[in-house]
């Protein structure tokens, strides 16, 4: 349904404005938490990229869970060794993980990032159209508020005459 933003008055304007302020903020907002959660995907599938035969043994120090280490402003580290160079778990949500080979972690990580990637690109037009709807609402209430000030001007200029 579409509407004639001049048939508007100021306070539906200002009402629309609200409005449109809100979607782009969601849209936004959305967008980011999508590419947090990319980047972490992307972060995870480079880190796999360690796991190979050469470094098989060596001594390393492993990062505690989020979950621990919450109340620490410092990150916590434990040491440990690389025993196994083939195989990793993975985190699939809800508390569940997933024993797979490294080739299979990073086709799991890049379908991850490839959907994240998708549903970022499906909110990108709705975020630019909304934009540009608040911008034009924007214009209108401009608009409407010089023709209110250029009314207001002429009343005042015509006002009542002493004689």
């Amino acid at each position: 349904m579409a509407v004639n933003l001049t048939e508007l008055s100021l306070q539906q304007l200002e009402g629309l404005k609200t409005q449109f302020d809100q979607e782009v903020e969601f849209l936004t907002s959305s967008i980011g938490q999508l590419k947090v959660v990319q980047t972490k995907y992307v972060e995870a599938k480079d880190s796999l990229n360690v796991l190979n035969k050469r470094n098989e043994g060596k001594e390393l120090l492993v990062p505690l869970t989020s979950s621990l280490s919450s109340t620490v402003t410092s990150q916590m580290y434990v040491p440990g060794t690389l025993n196994d160079v083939e195989h990793v778990l993975i985190d699939v949500g809800t508390g569940y993980y997933v024993e797979k080979n490294v080739e299979d972690s990073k086709a799991f990580f890049k379908r991850k990032i490839d959907f994240l990637t998708k549903q970022i690109e499906k909110i990108q037009p709705a975020l630019q159209e909304k934009h540009g709807m608040k911008q034009a609402v924007i214009e209108v209430m401009n608009i409407k508020i010089q023709q209110l000030q250029q009314s207001q001007q002429a009343s005042q200029a015509v006002g009542p005459t002493k004689a």
